[in-house]
């Protein structure tokens, strides 16, 4: 009798500590819910940073930035300035002025654990106030009996402006937390612009040179930091 009691004893306890022991288990094995960083990527173009120390005849900077706004939209842009002397074999000039670039882009890549990199797509519309400098040209004589006259006339053309729309394609790498690596190729058309008299827009800031009037193609390396602000549960 006395083991029968023991045995019951036992089979009871055990029920009674089971659930406790099963609830456990099932609270250890609930995983927290994967979440997603929302935020801003401010960083620079490293080309243009670089450029202005190992070419004399050229200034410039730009500052890249994006806002995530969904899971595969962000927000973009650029802002930047550019000072350039171009030597032609027919004439020398001198643009400078600055840039805004604004629009999206669409991460095509599908990131796993908590990732963040980019492959992506997108557009801008480009708007740039400048000035021209025609700084020399040279007359050309086709005859060959005379050497070509170079005619300096320093003249400056103010008030200058362009609109433009490209398609943006490229991808950033997260190198350490929330710091990026990227790099991306711009493919531009021109929409409008306001022409110096008796000269051309032959480079315009942020747009760069310009290839048959409308056309013309960028690229840029770019190092940038995310301001996590807020985490959406993926």
């Amino acid at each position: 009798m006395k083991y029968t009691l023991k045995f019951i004893f036992s089979i009871v306890l055990m029920l009674a500590i089971k659930p406790a022991f099963s609830q456990e288990e099932k609270t250890d094995t609930i995983q927290k819910p994967r979440t997603d960083k929302y935020g801003i990527r401010v960083g620079a173009d490293l080309y243009r940073f670089a450029r202005s120390f190992y070419d004399d005849d050229f200034q410039g900077f730009e500052i890249v930035a994006d806002y995530r706004l969904t899971k595969k939209i962000y927000a973009a842009g650029e802002i930047g300035n550019t000072k350039i002397t171009v030597d032609d074999d027919q004439l020398n000039f001198t643009t400078n002025g600055s840039y805004i670039k604004l629009g999206f882009d669409y991460n095509a890549y599908e990131n796993w654990l908590d990732m963040q990199n980019m492959i992506y797509i997108g557009f801008r519309y480009g708007f740039s106030s400048y000035s021209q400098t025609l700084n020399s040209y040279k007359i050309y004589d086709d005859s060959g009996y005379f050497e070509q006259t170079v005619v300096y006339p320093n003249q400056e053309y103010s008030g200058l402006s362009a609109h433009w729309l490209e398609f943006v394609g490229g991808i950033k790498a997260e190198l350490f937390n929330n710091l990026y690596l990227g790099f991306s190729v711009r493919l531009k058309a021109l929409i409008t612009d306001k022409k110096p008299d008796n000269f051309d827009n032959l480079y315009i800031p942020g747009f760069n040179r310009t290839y048959d009037g409308s056309f013309g193609a960028g690229f840029n390396y770019t190092l940038s930091y995310t301001i996590p602000l807020y985490k959406r549960v993926k």
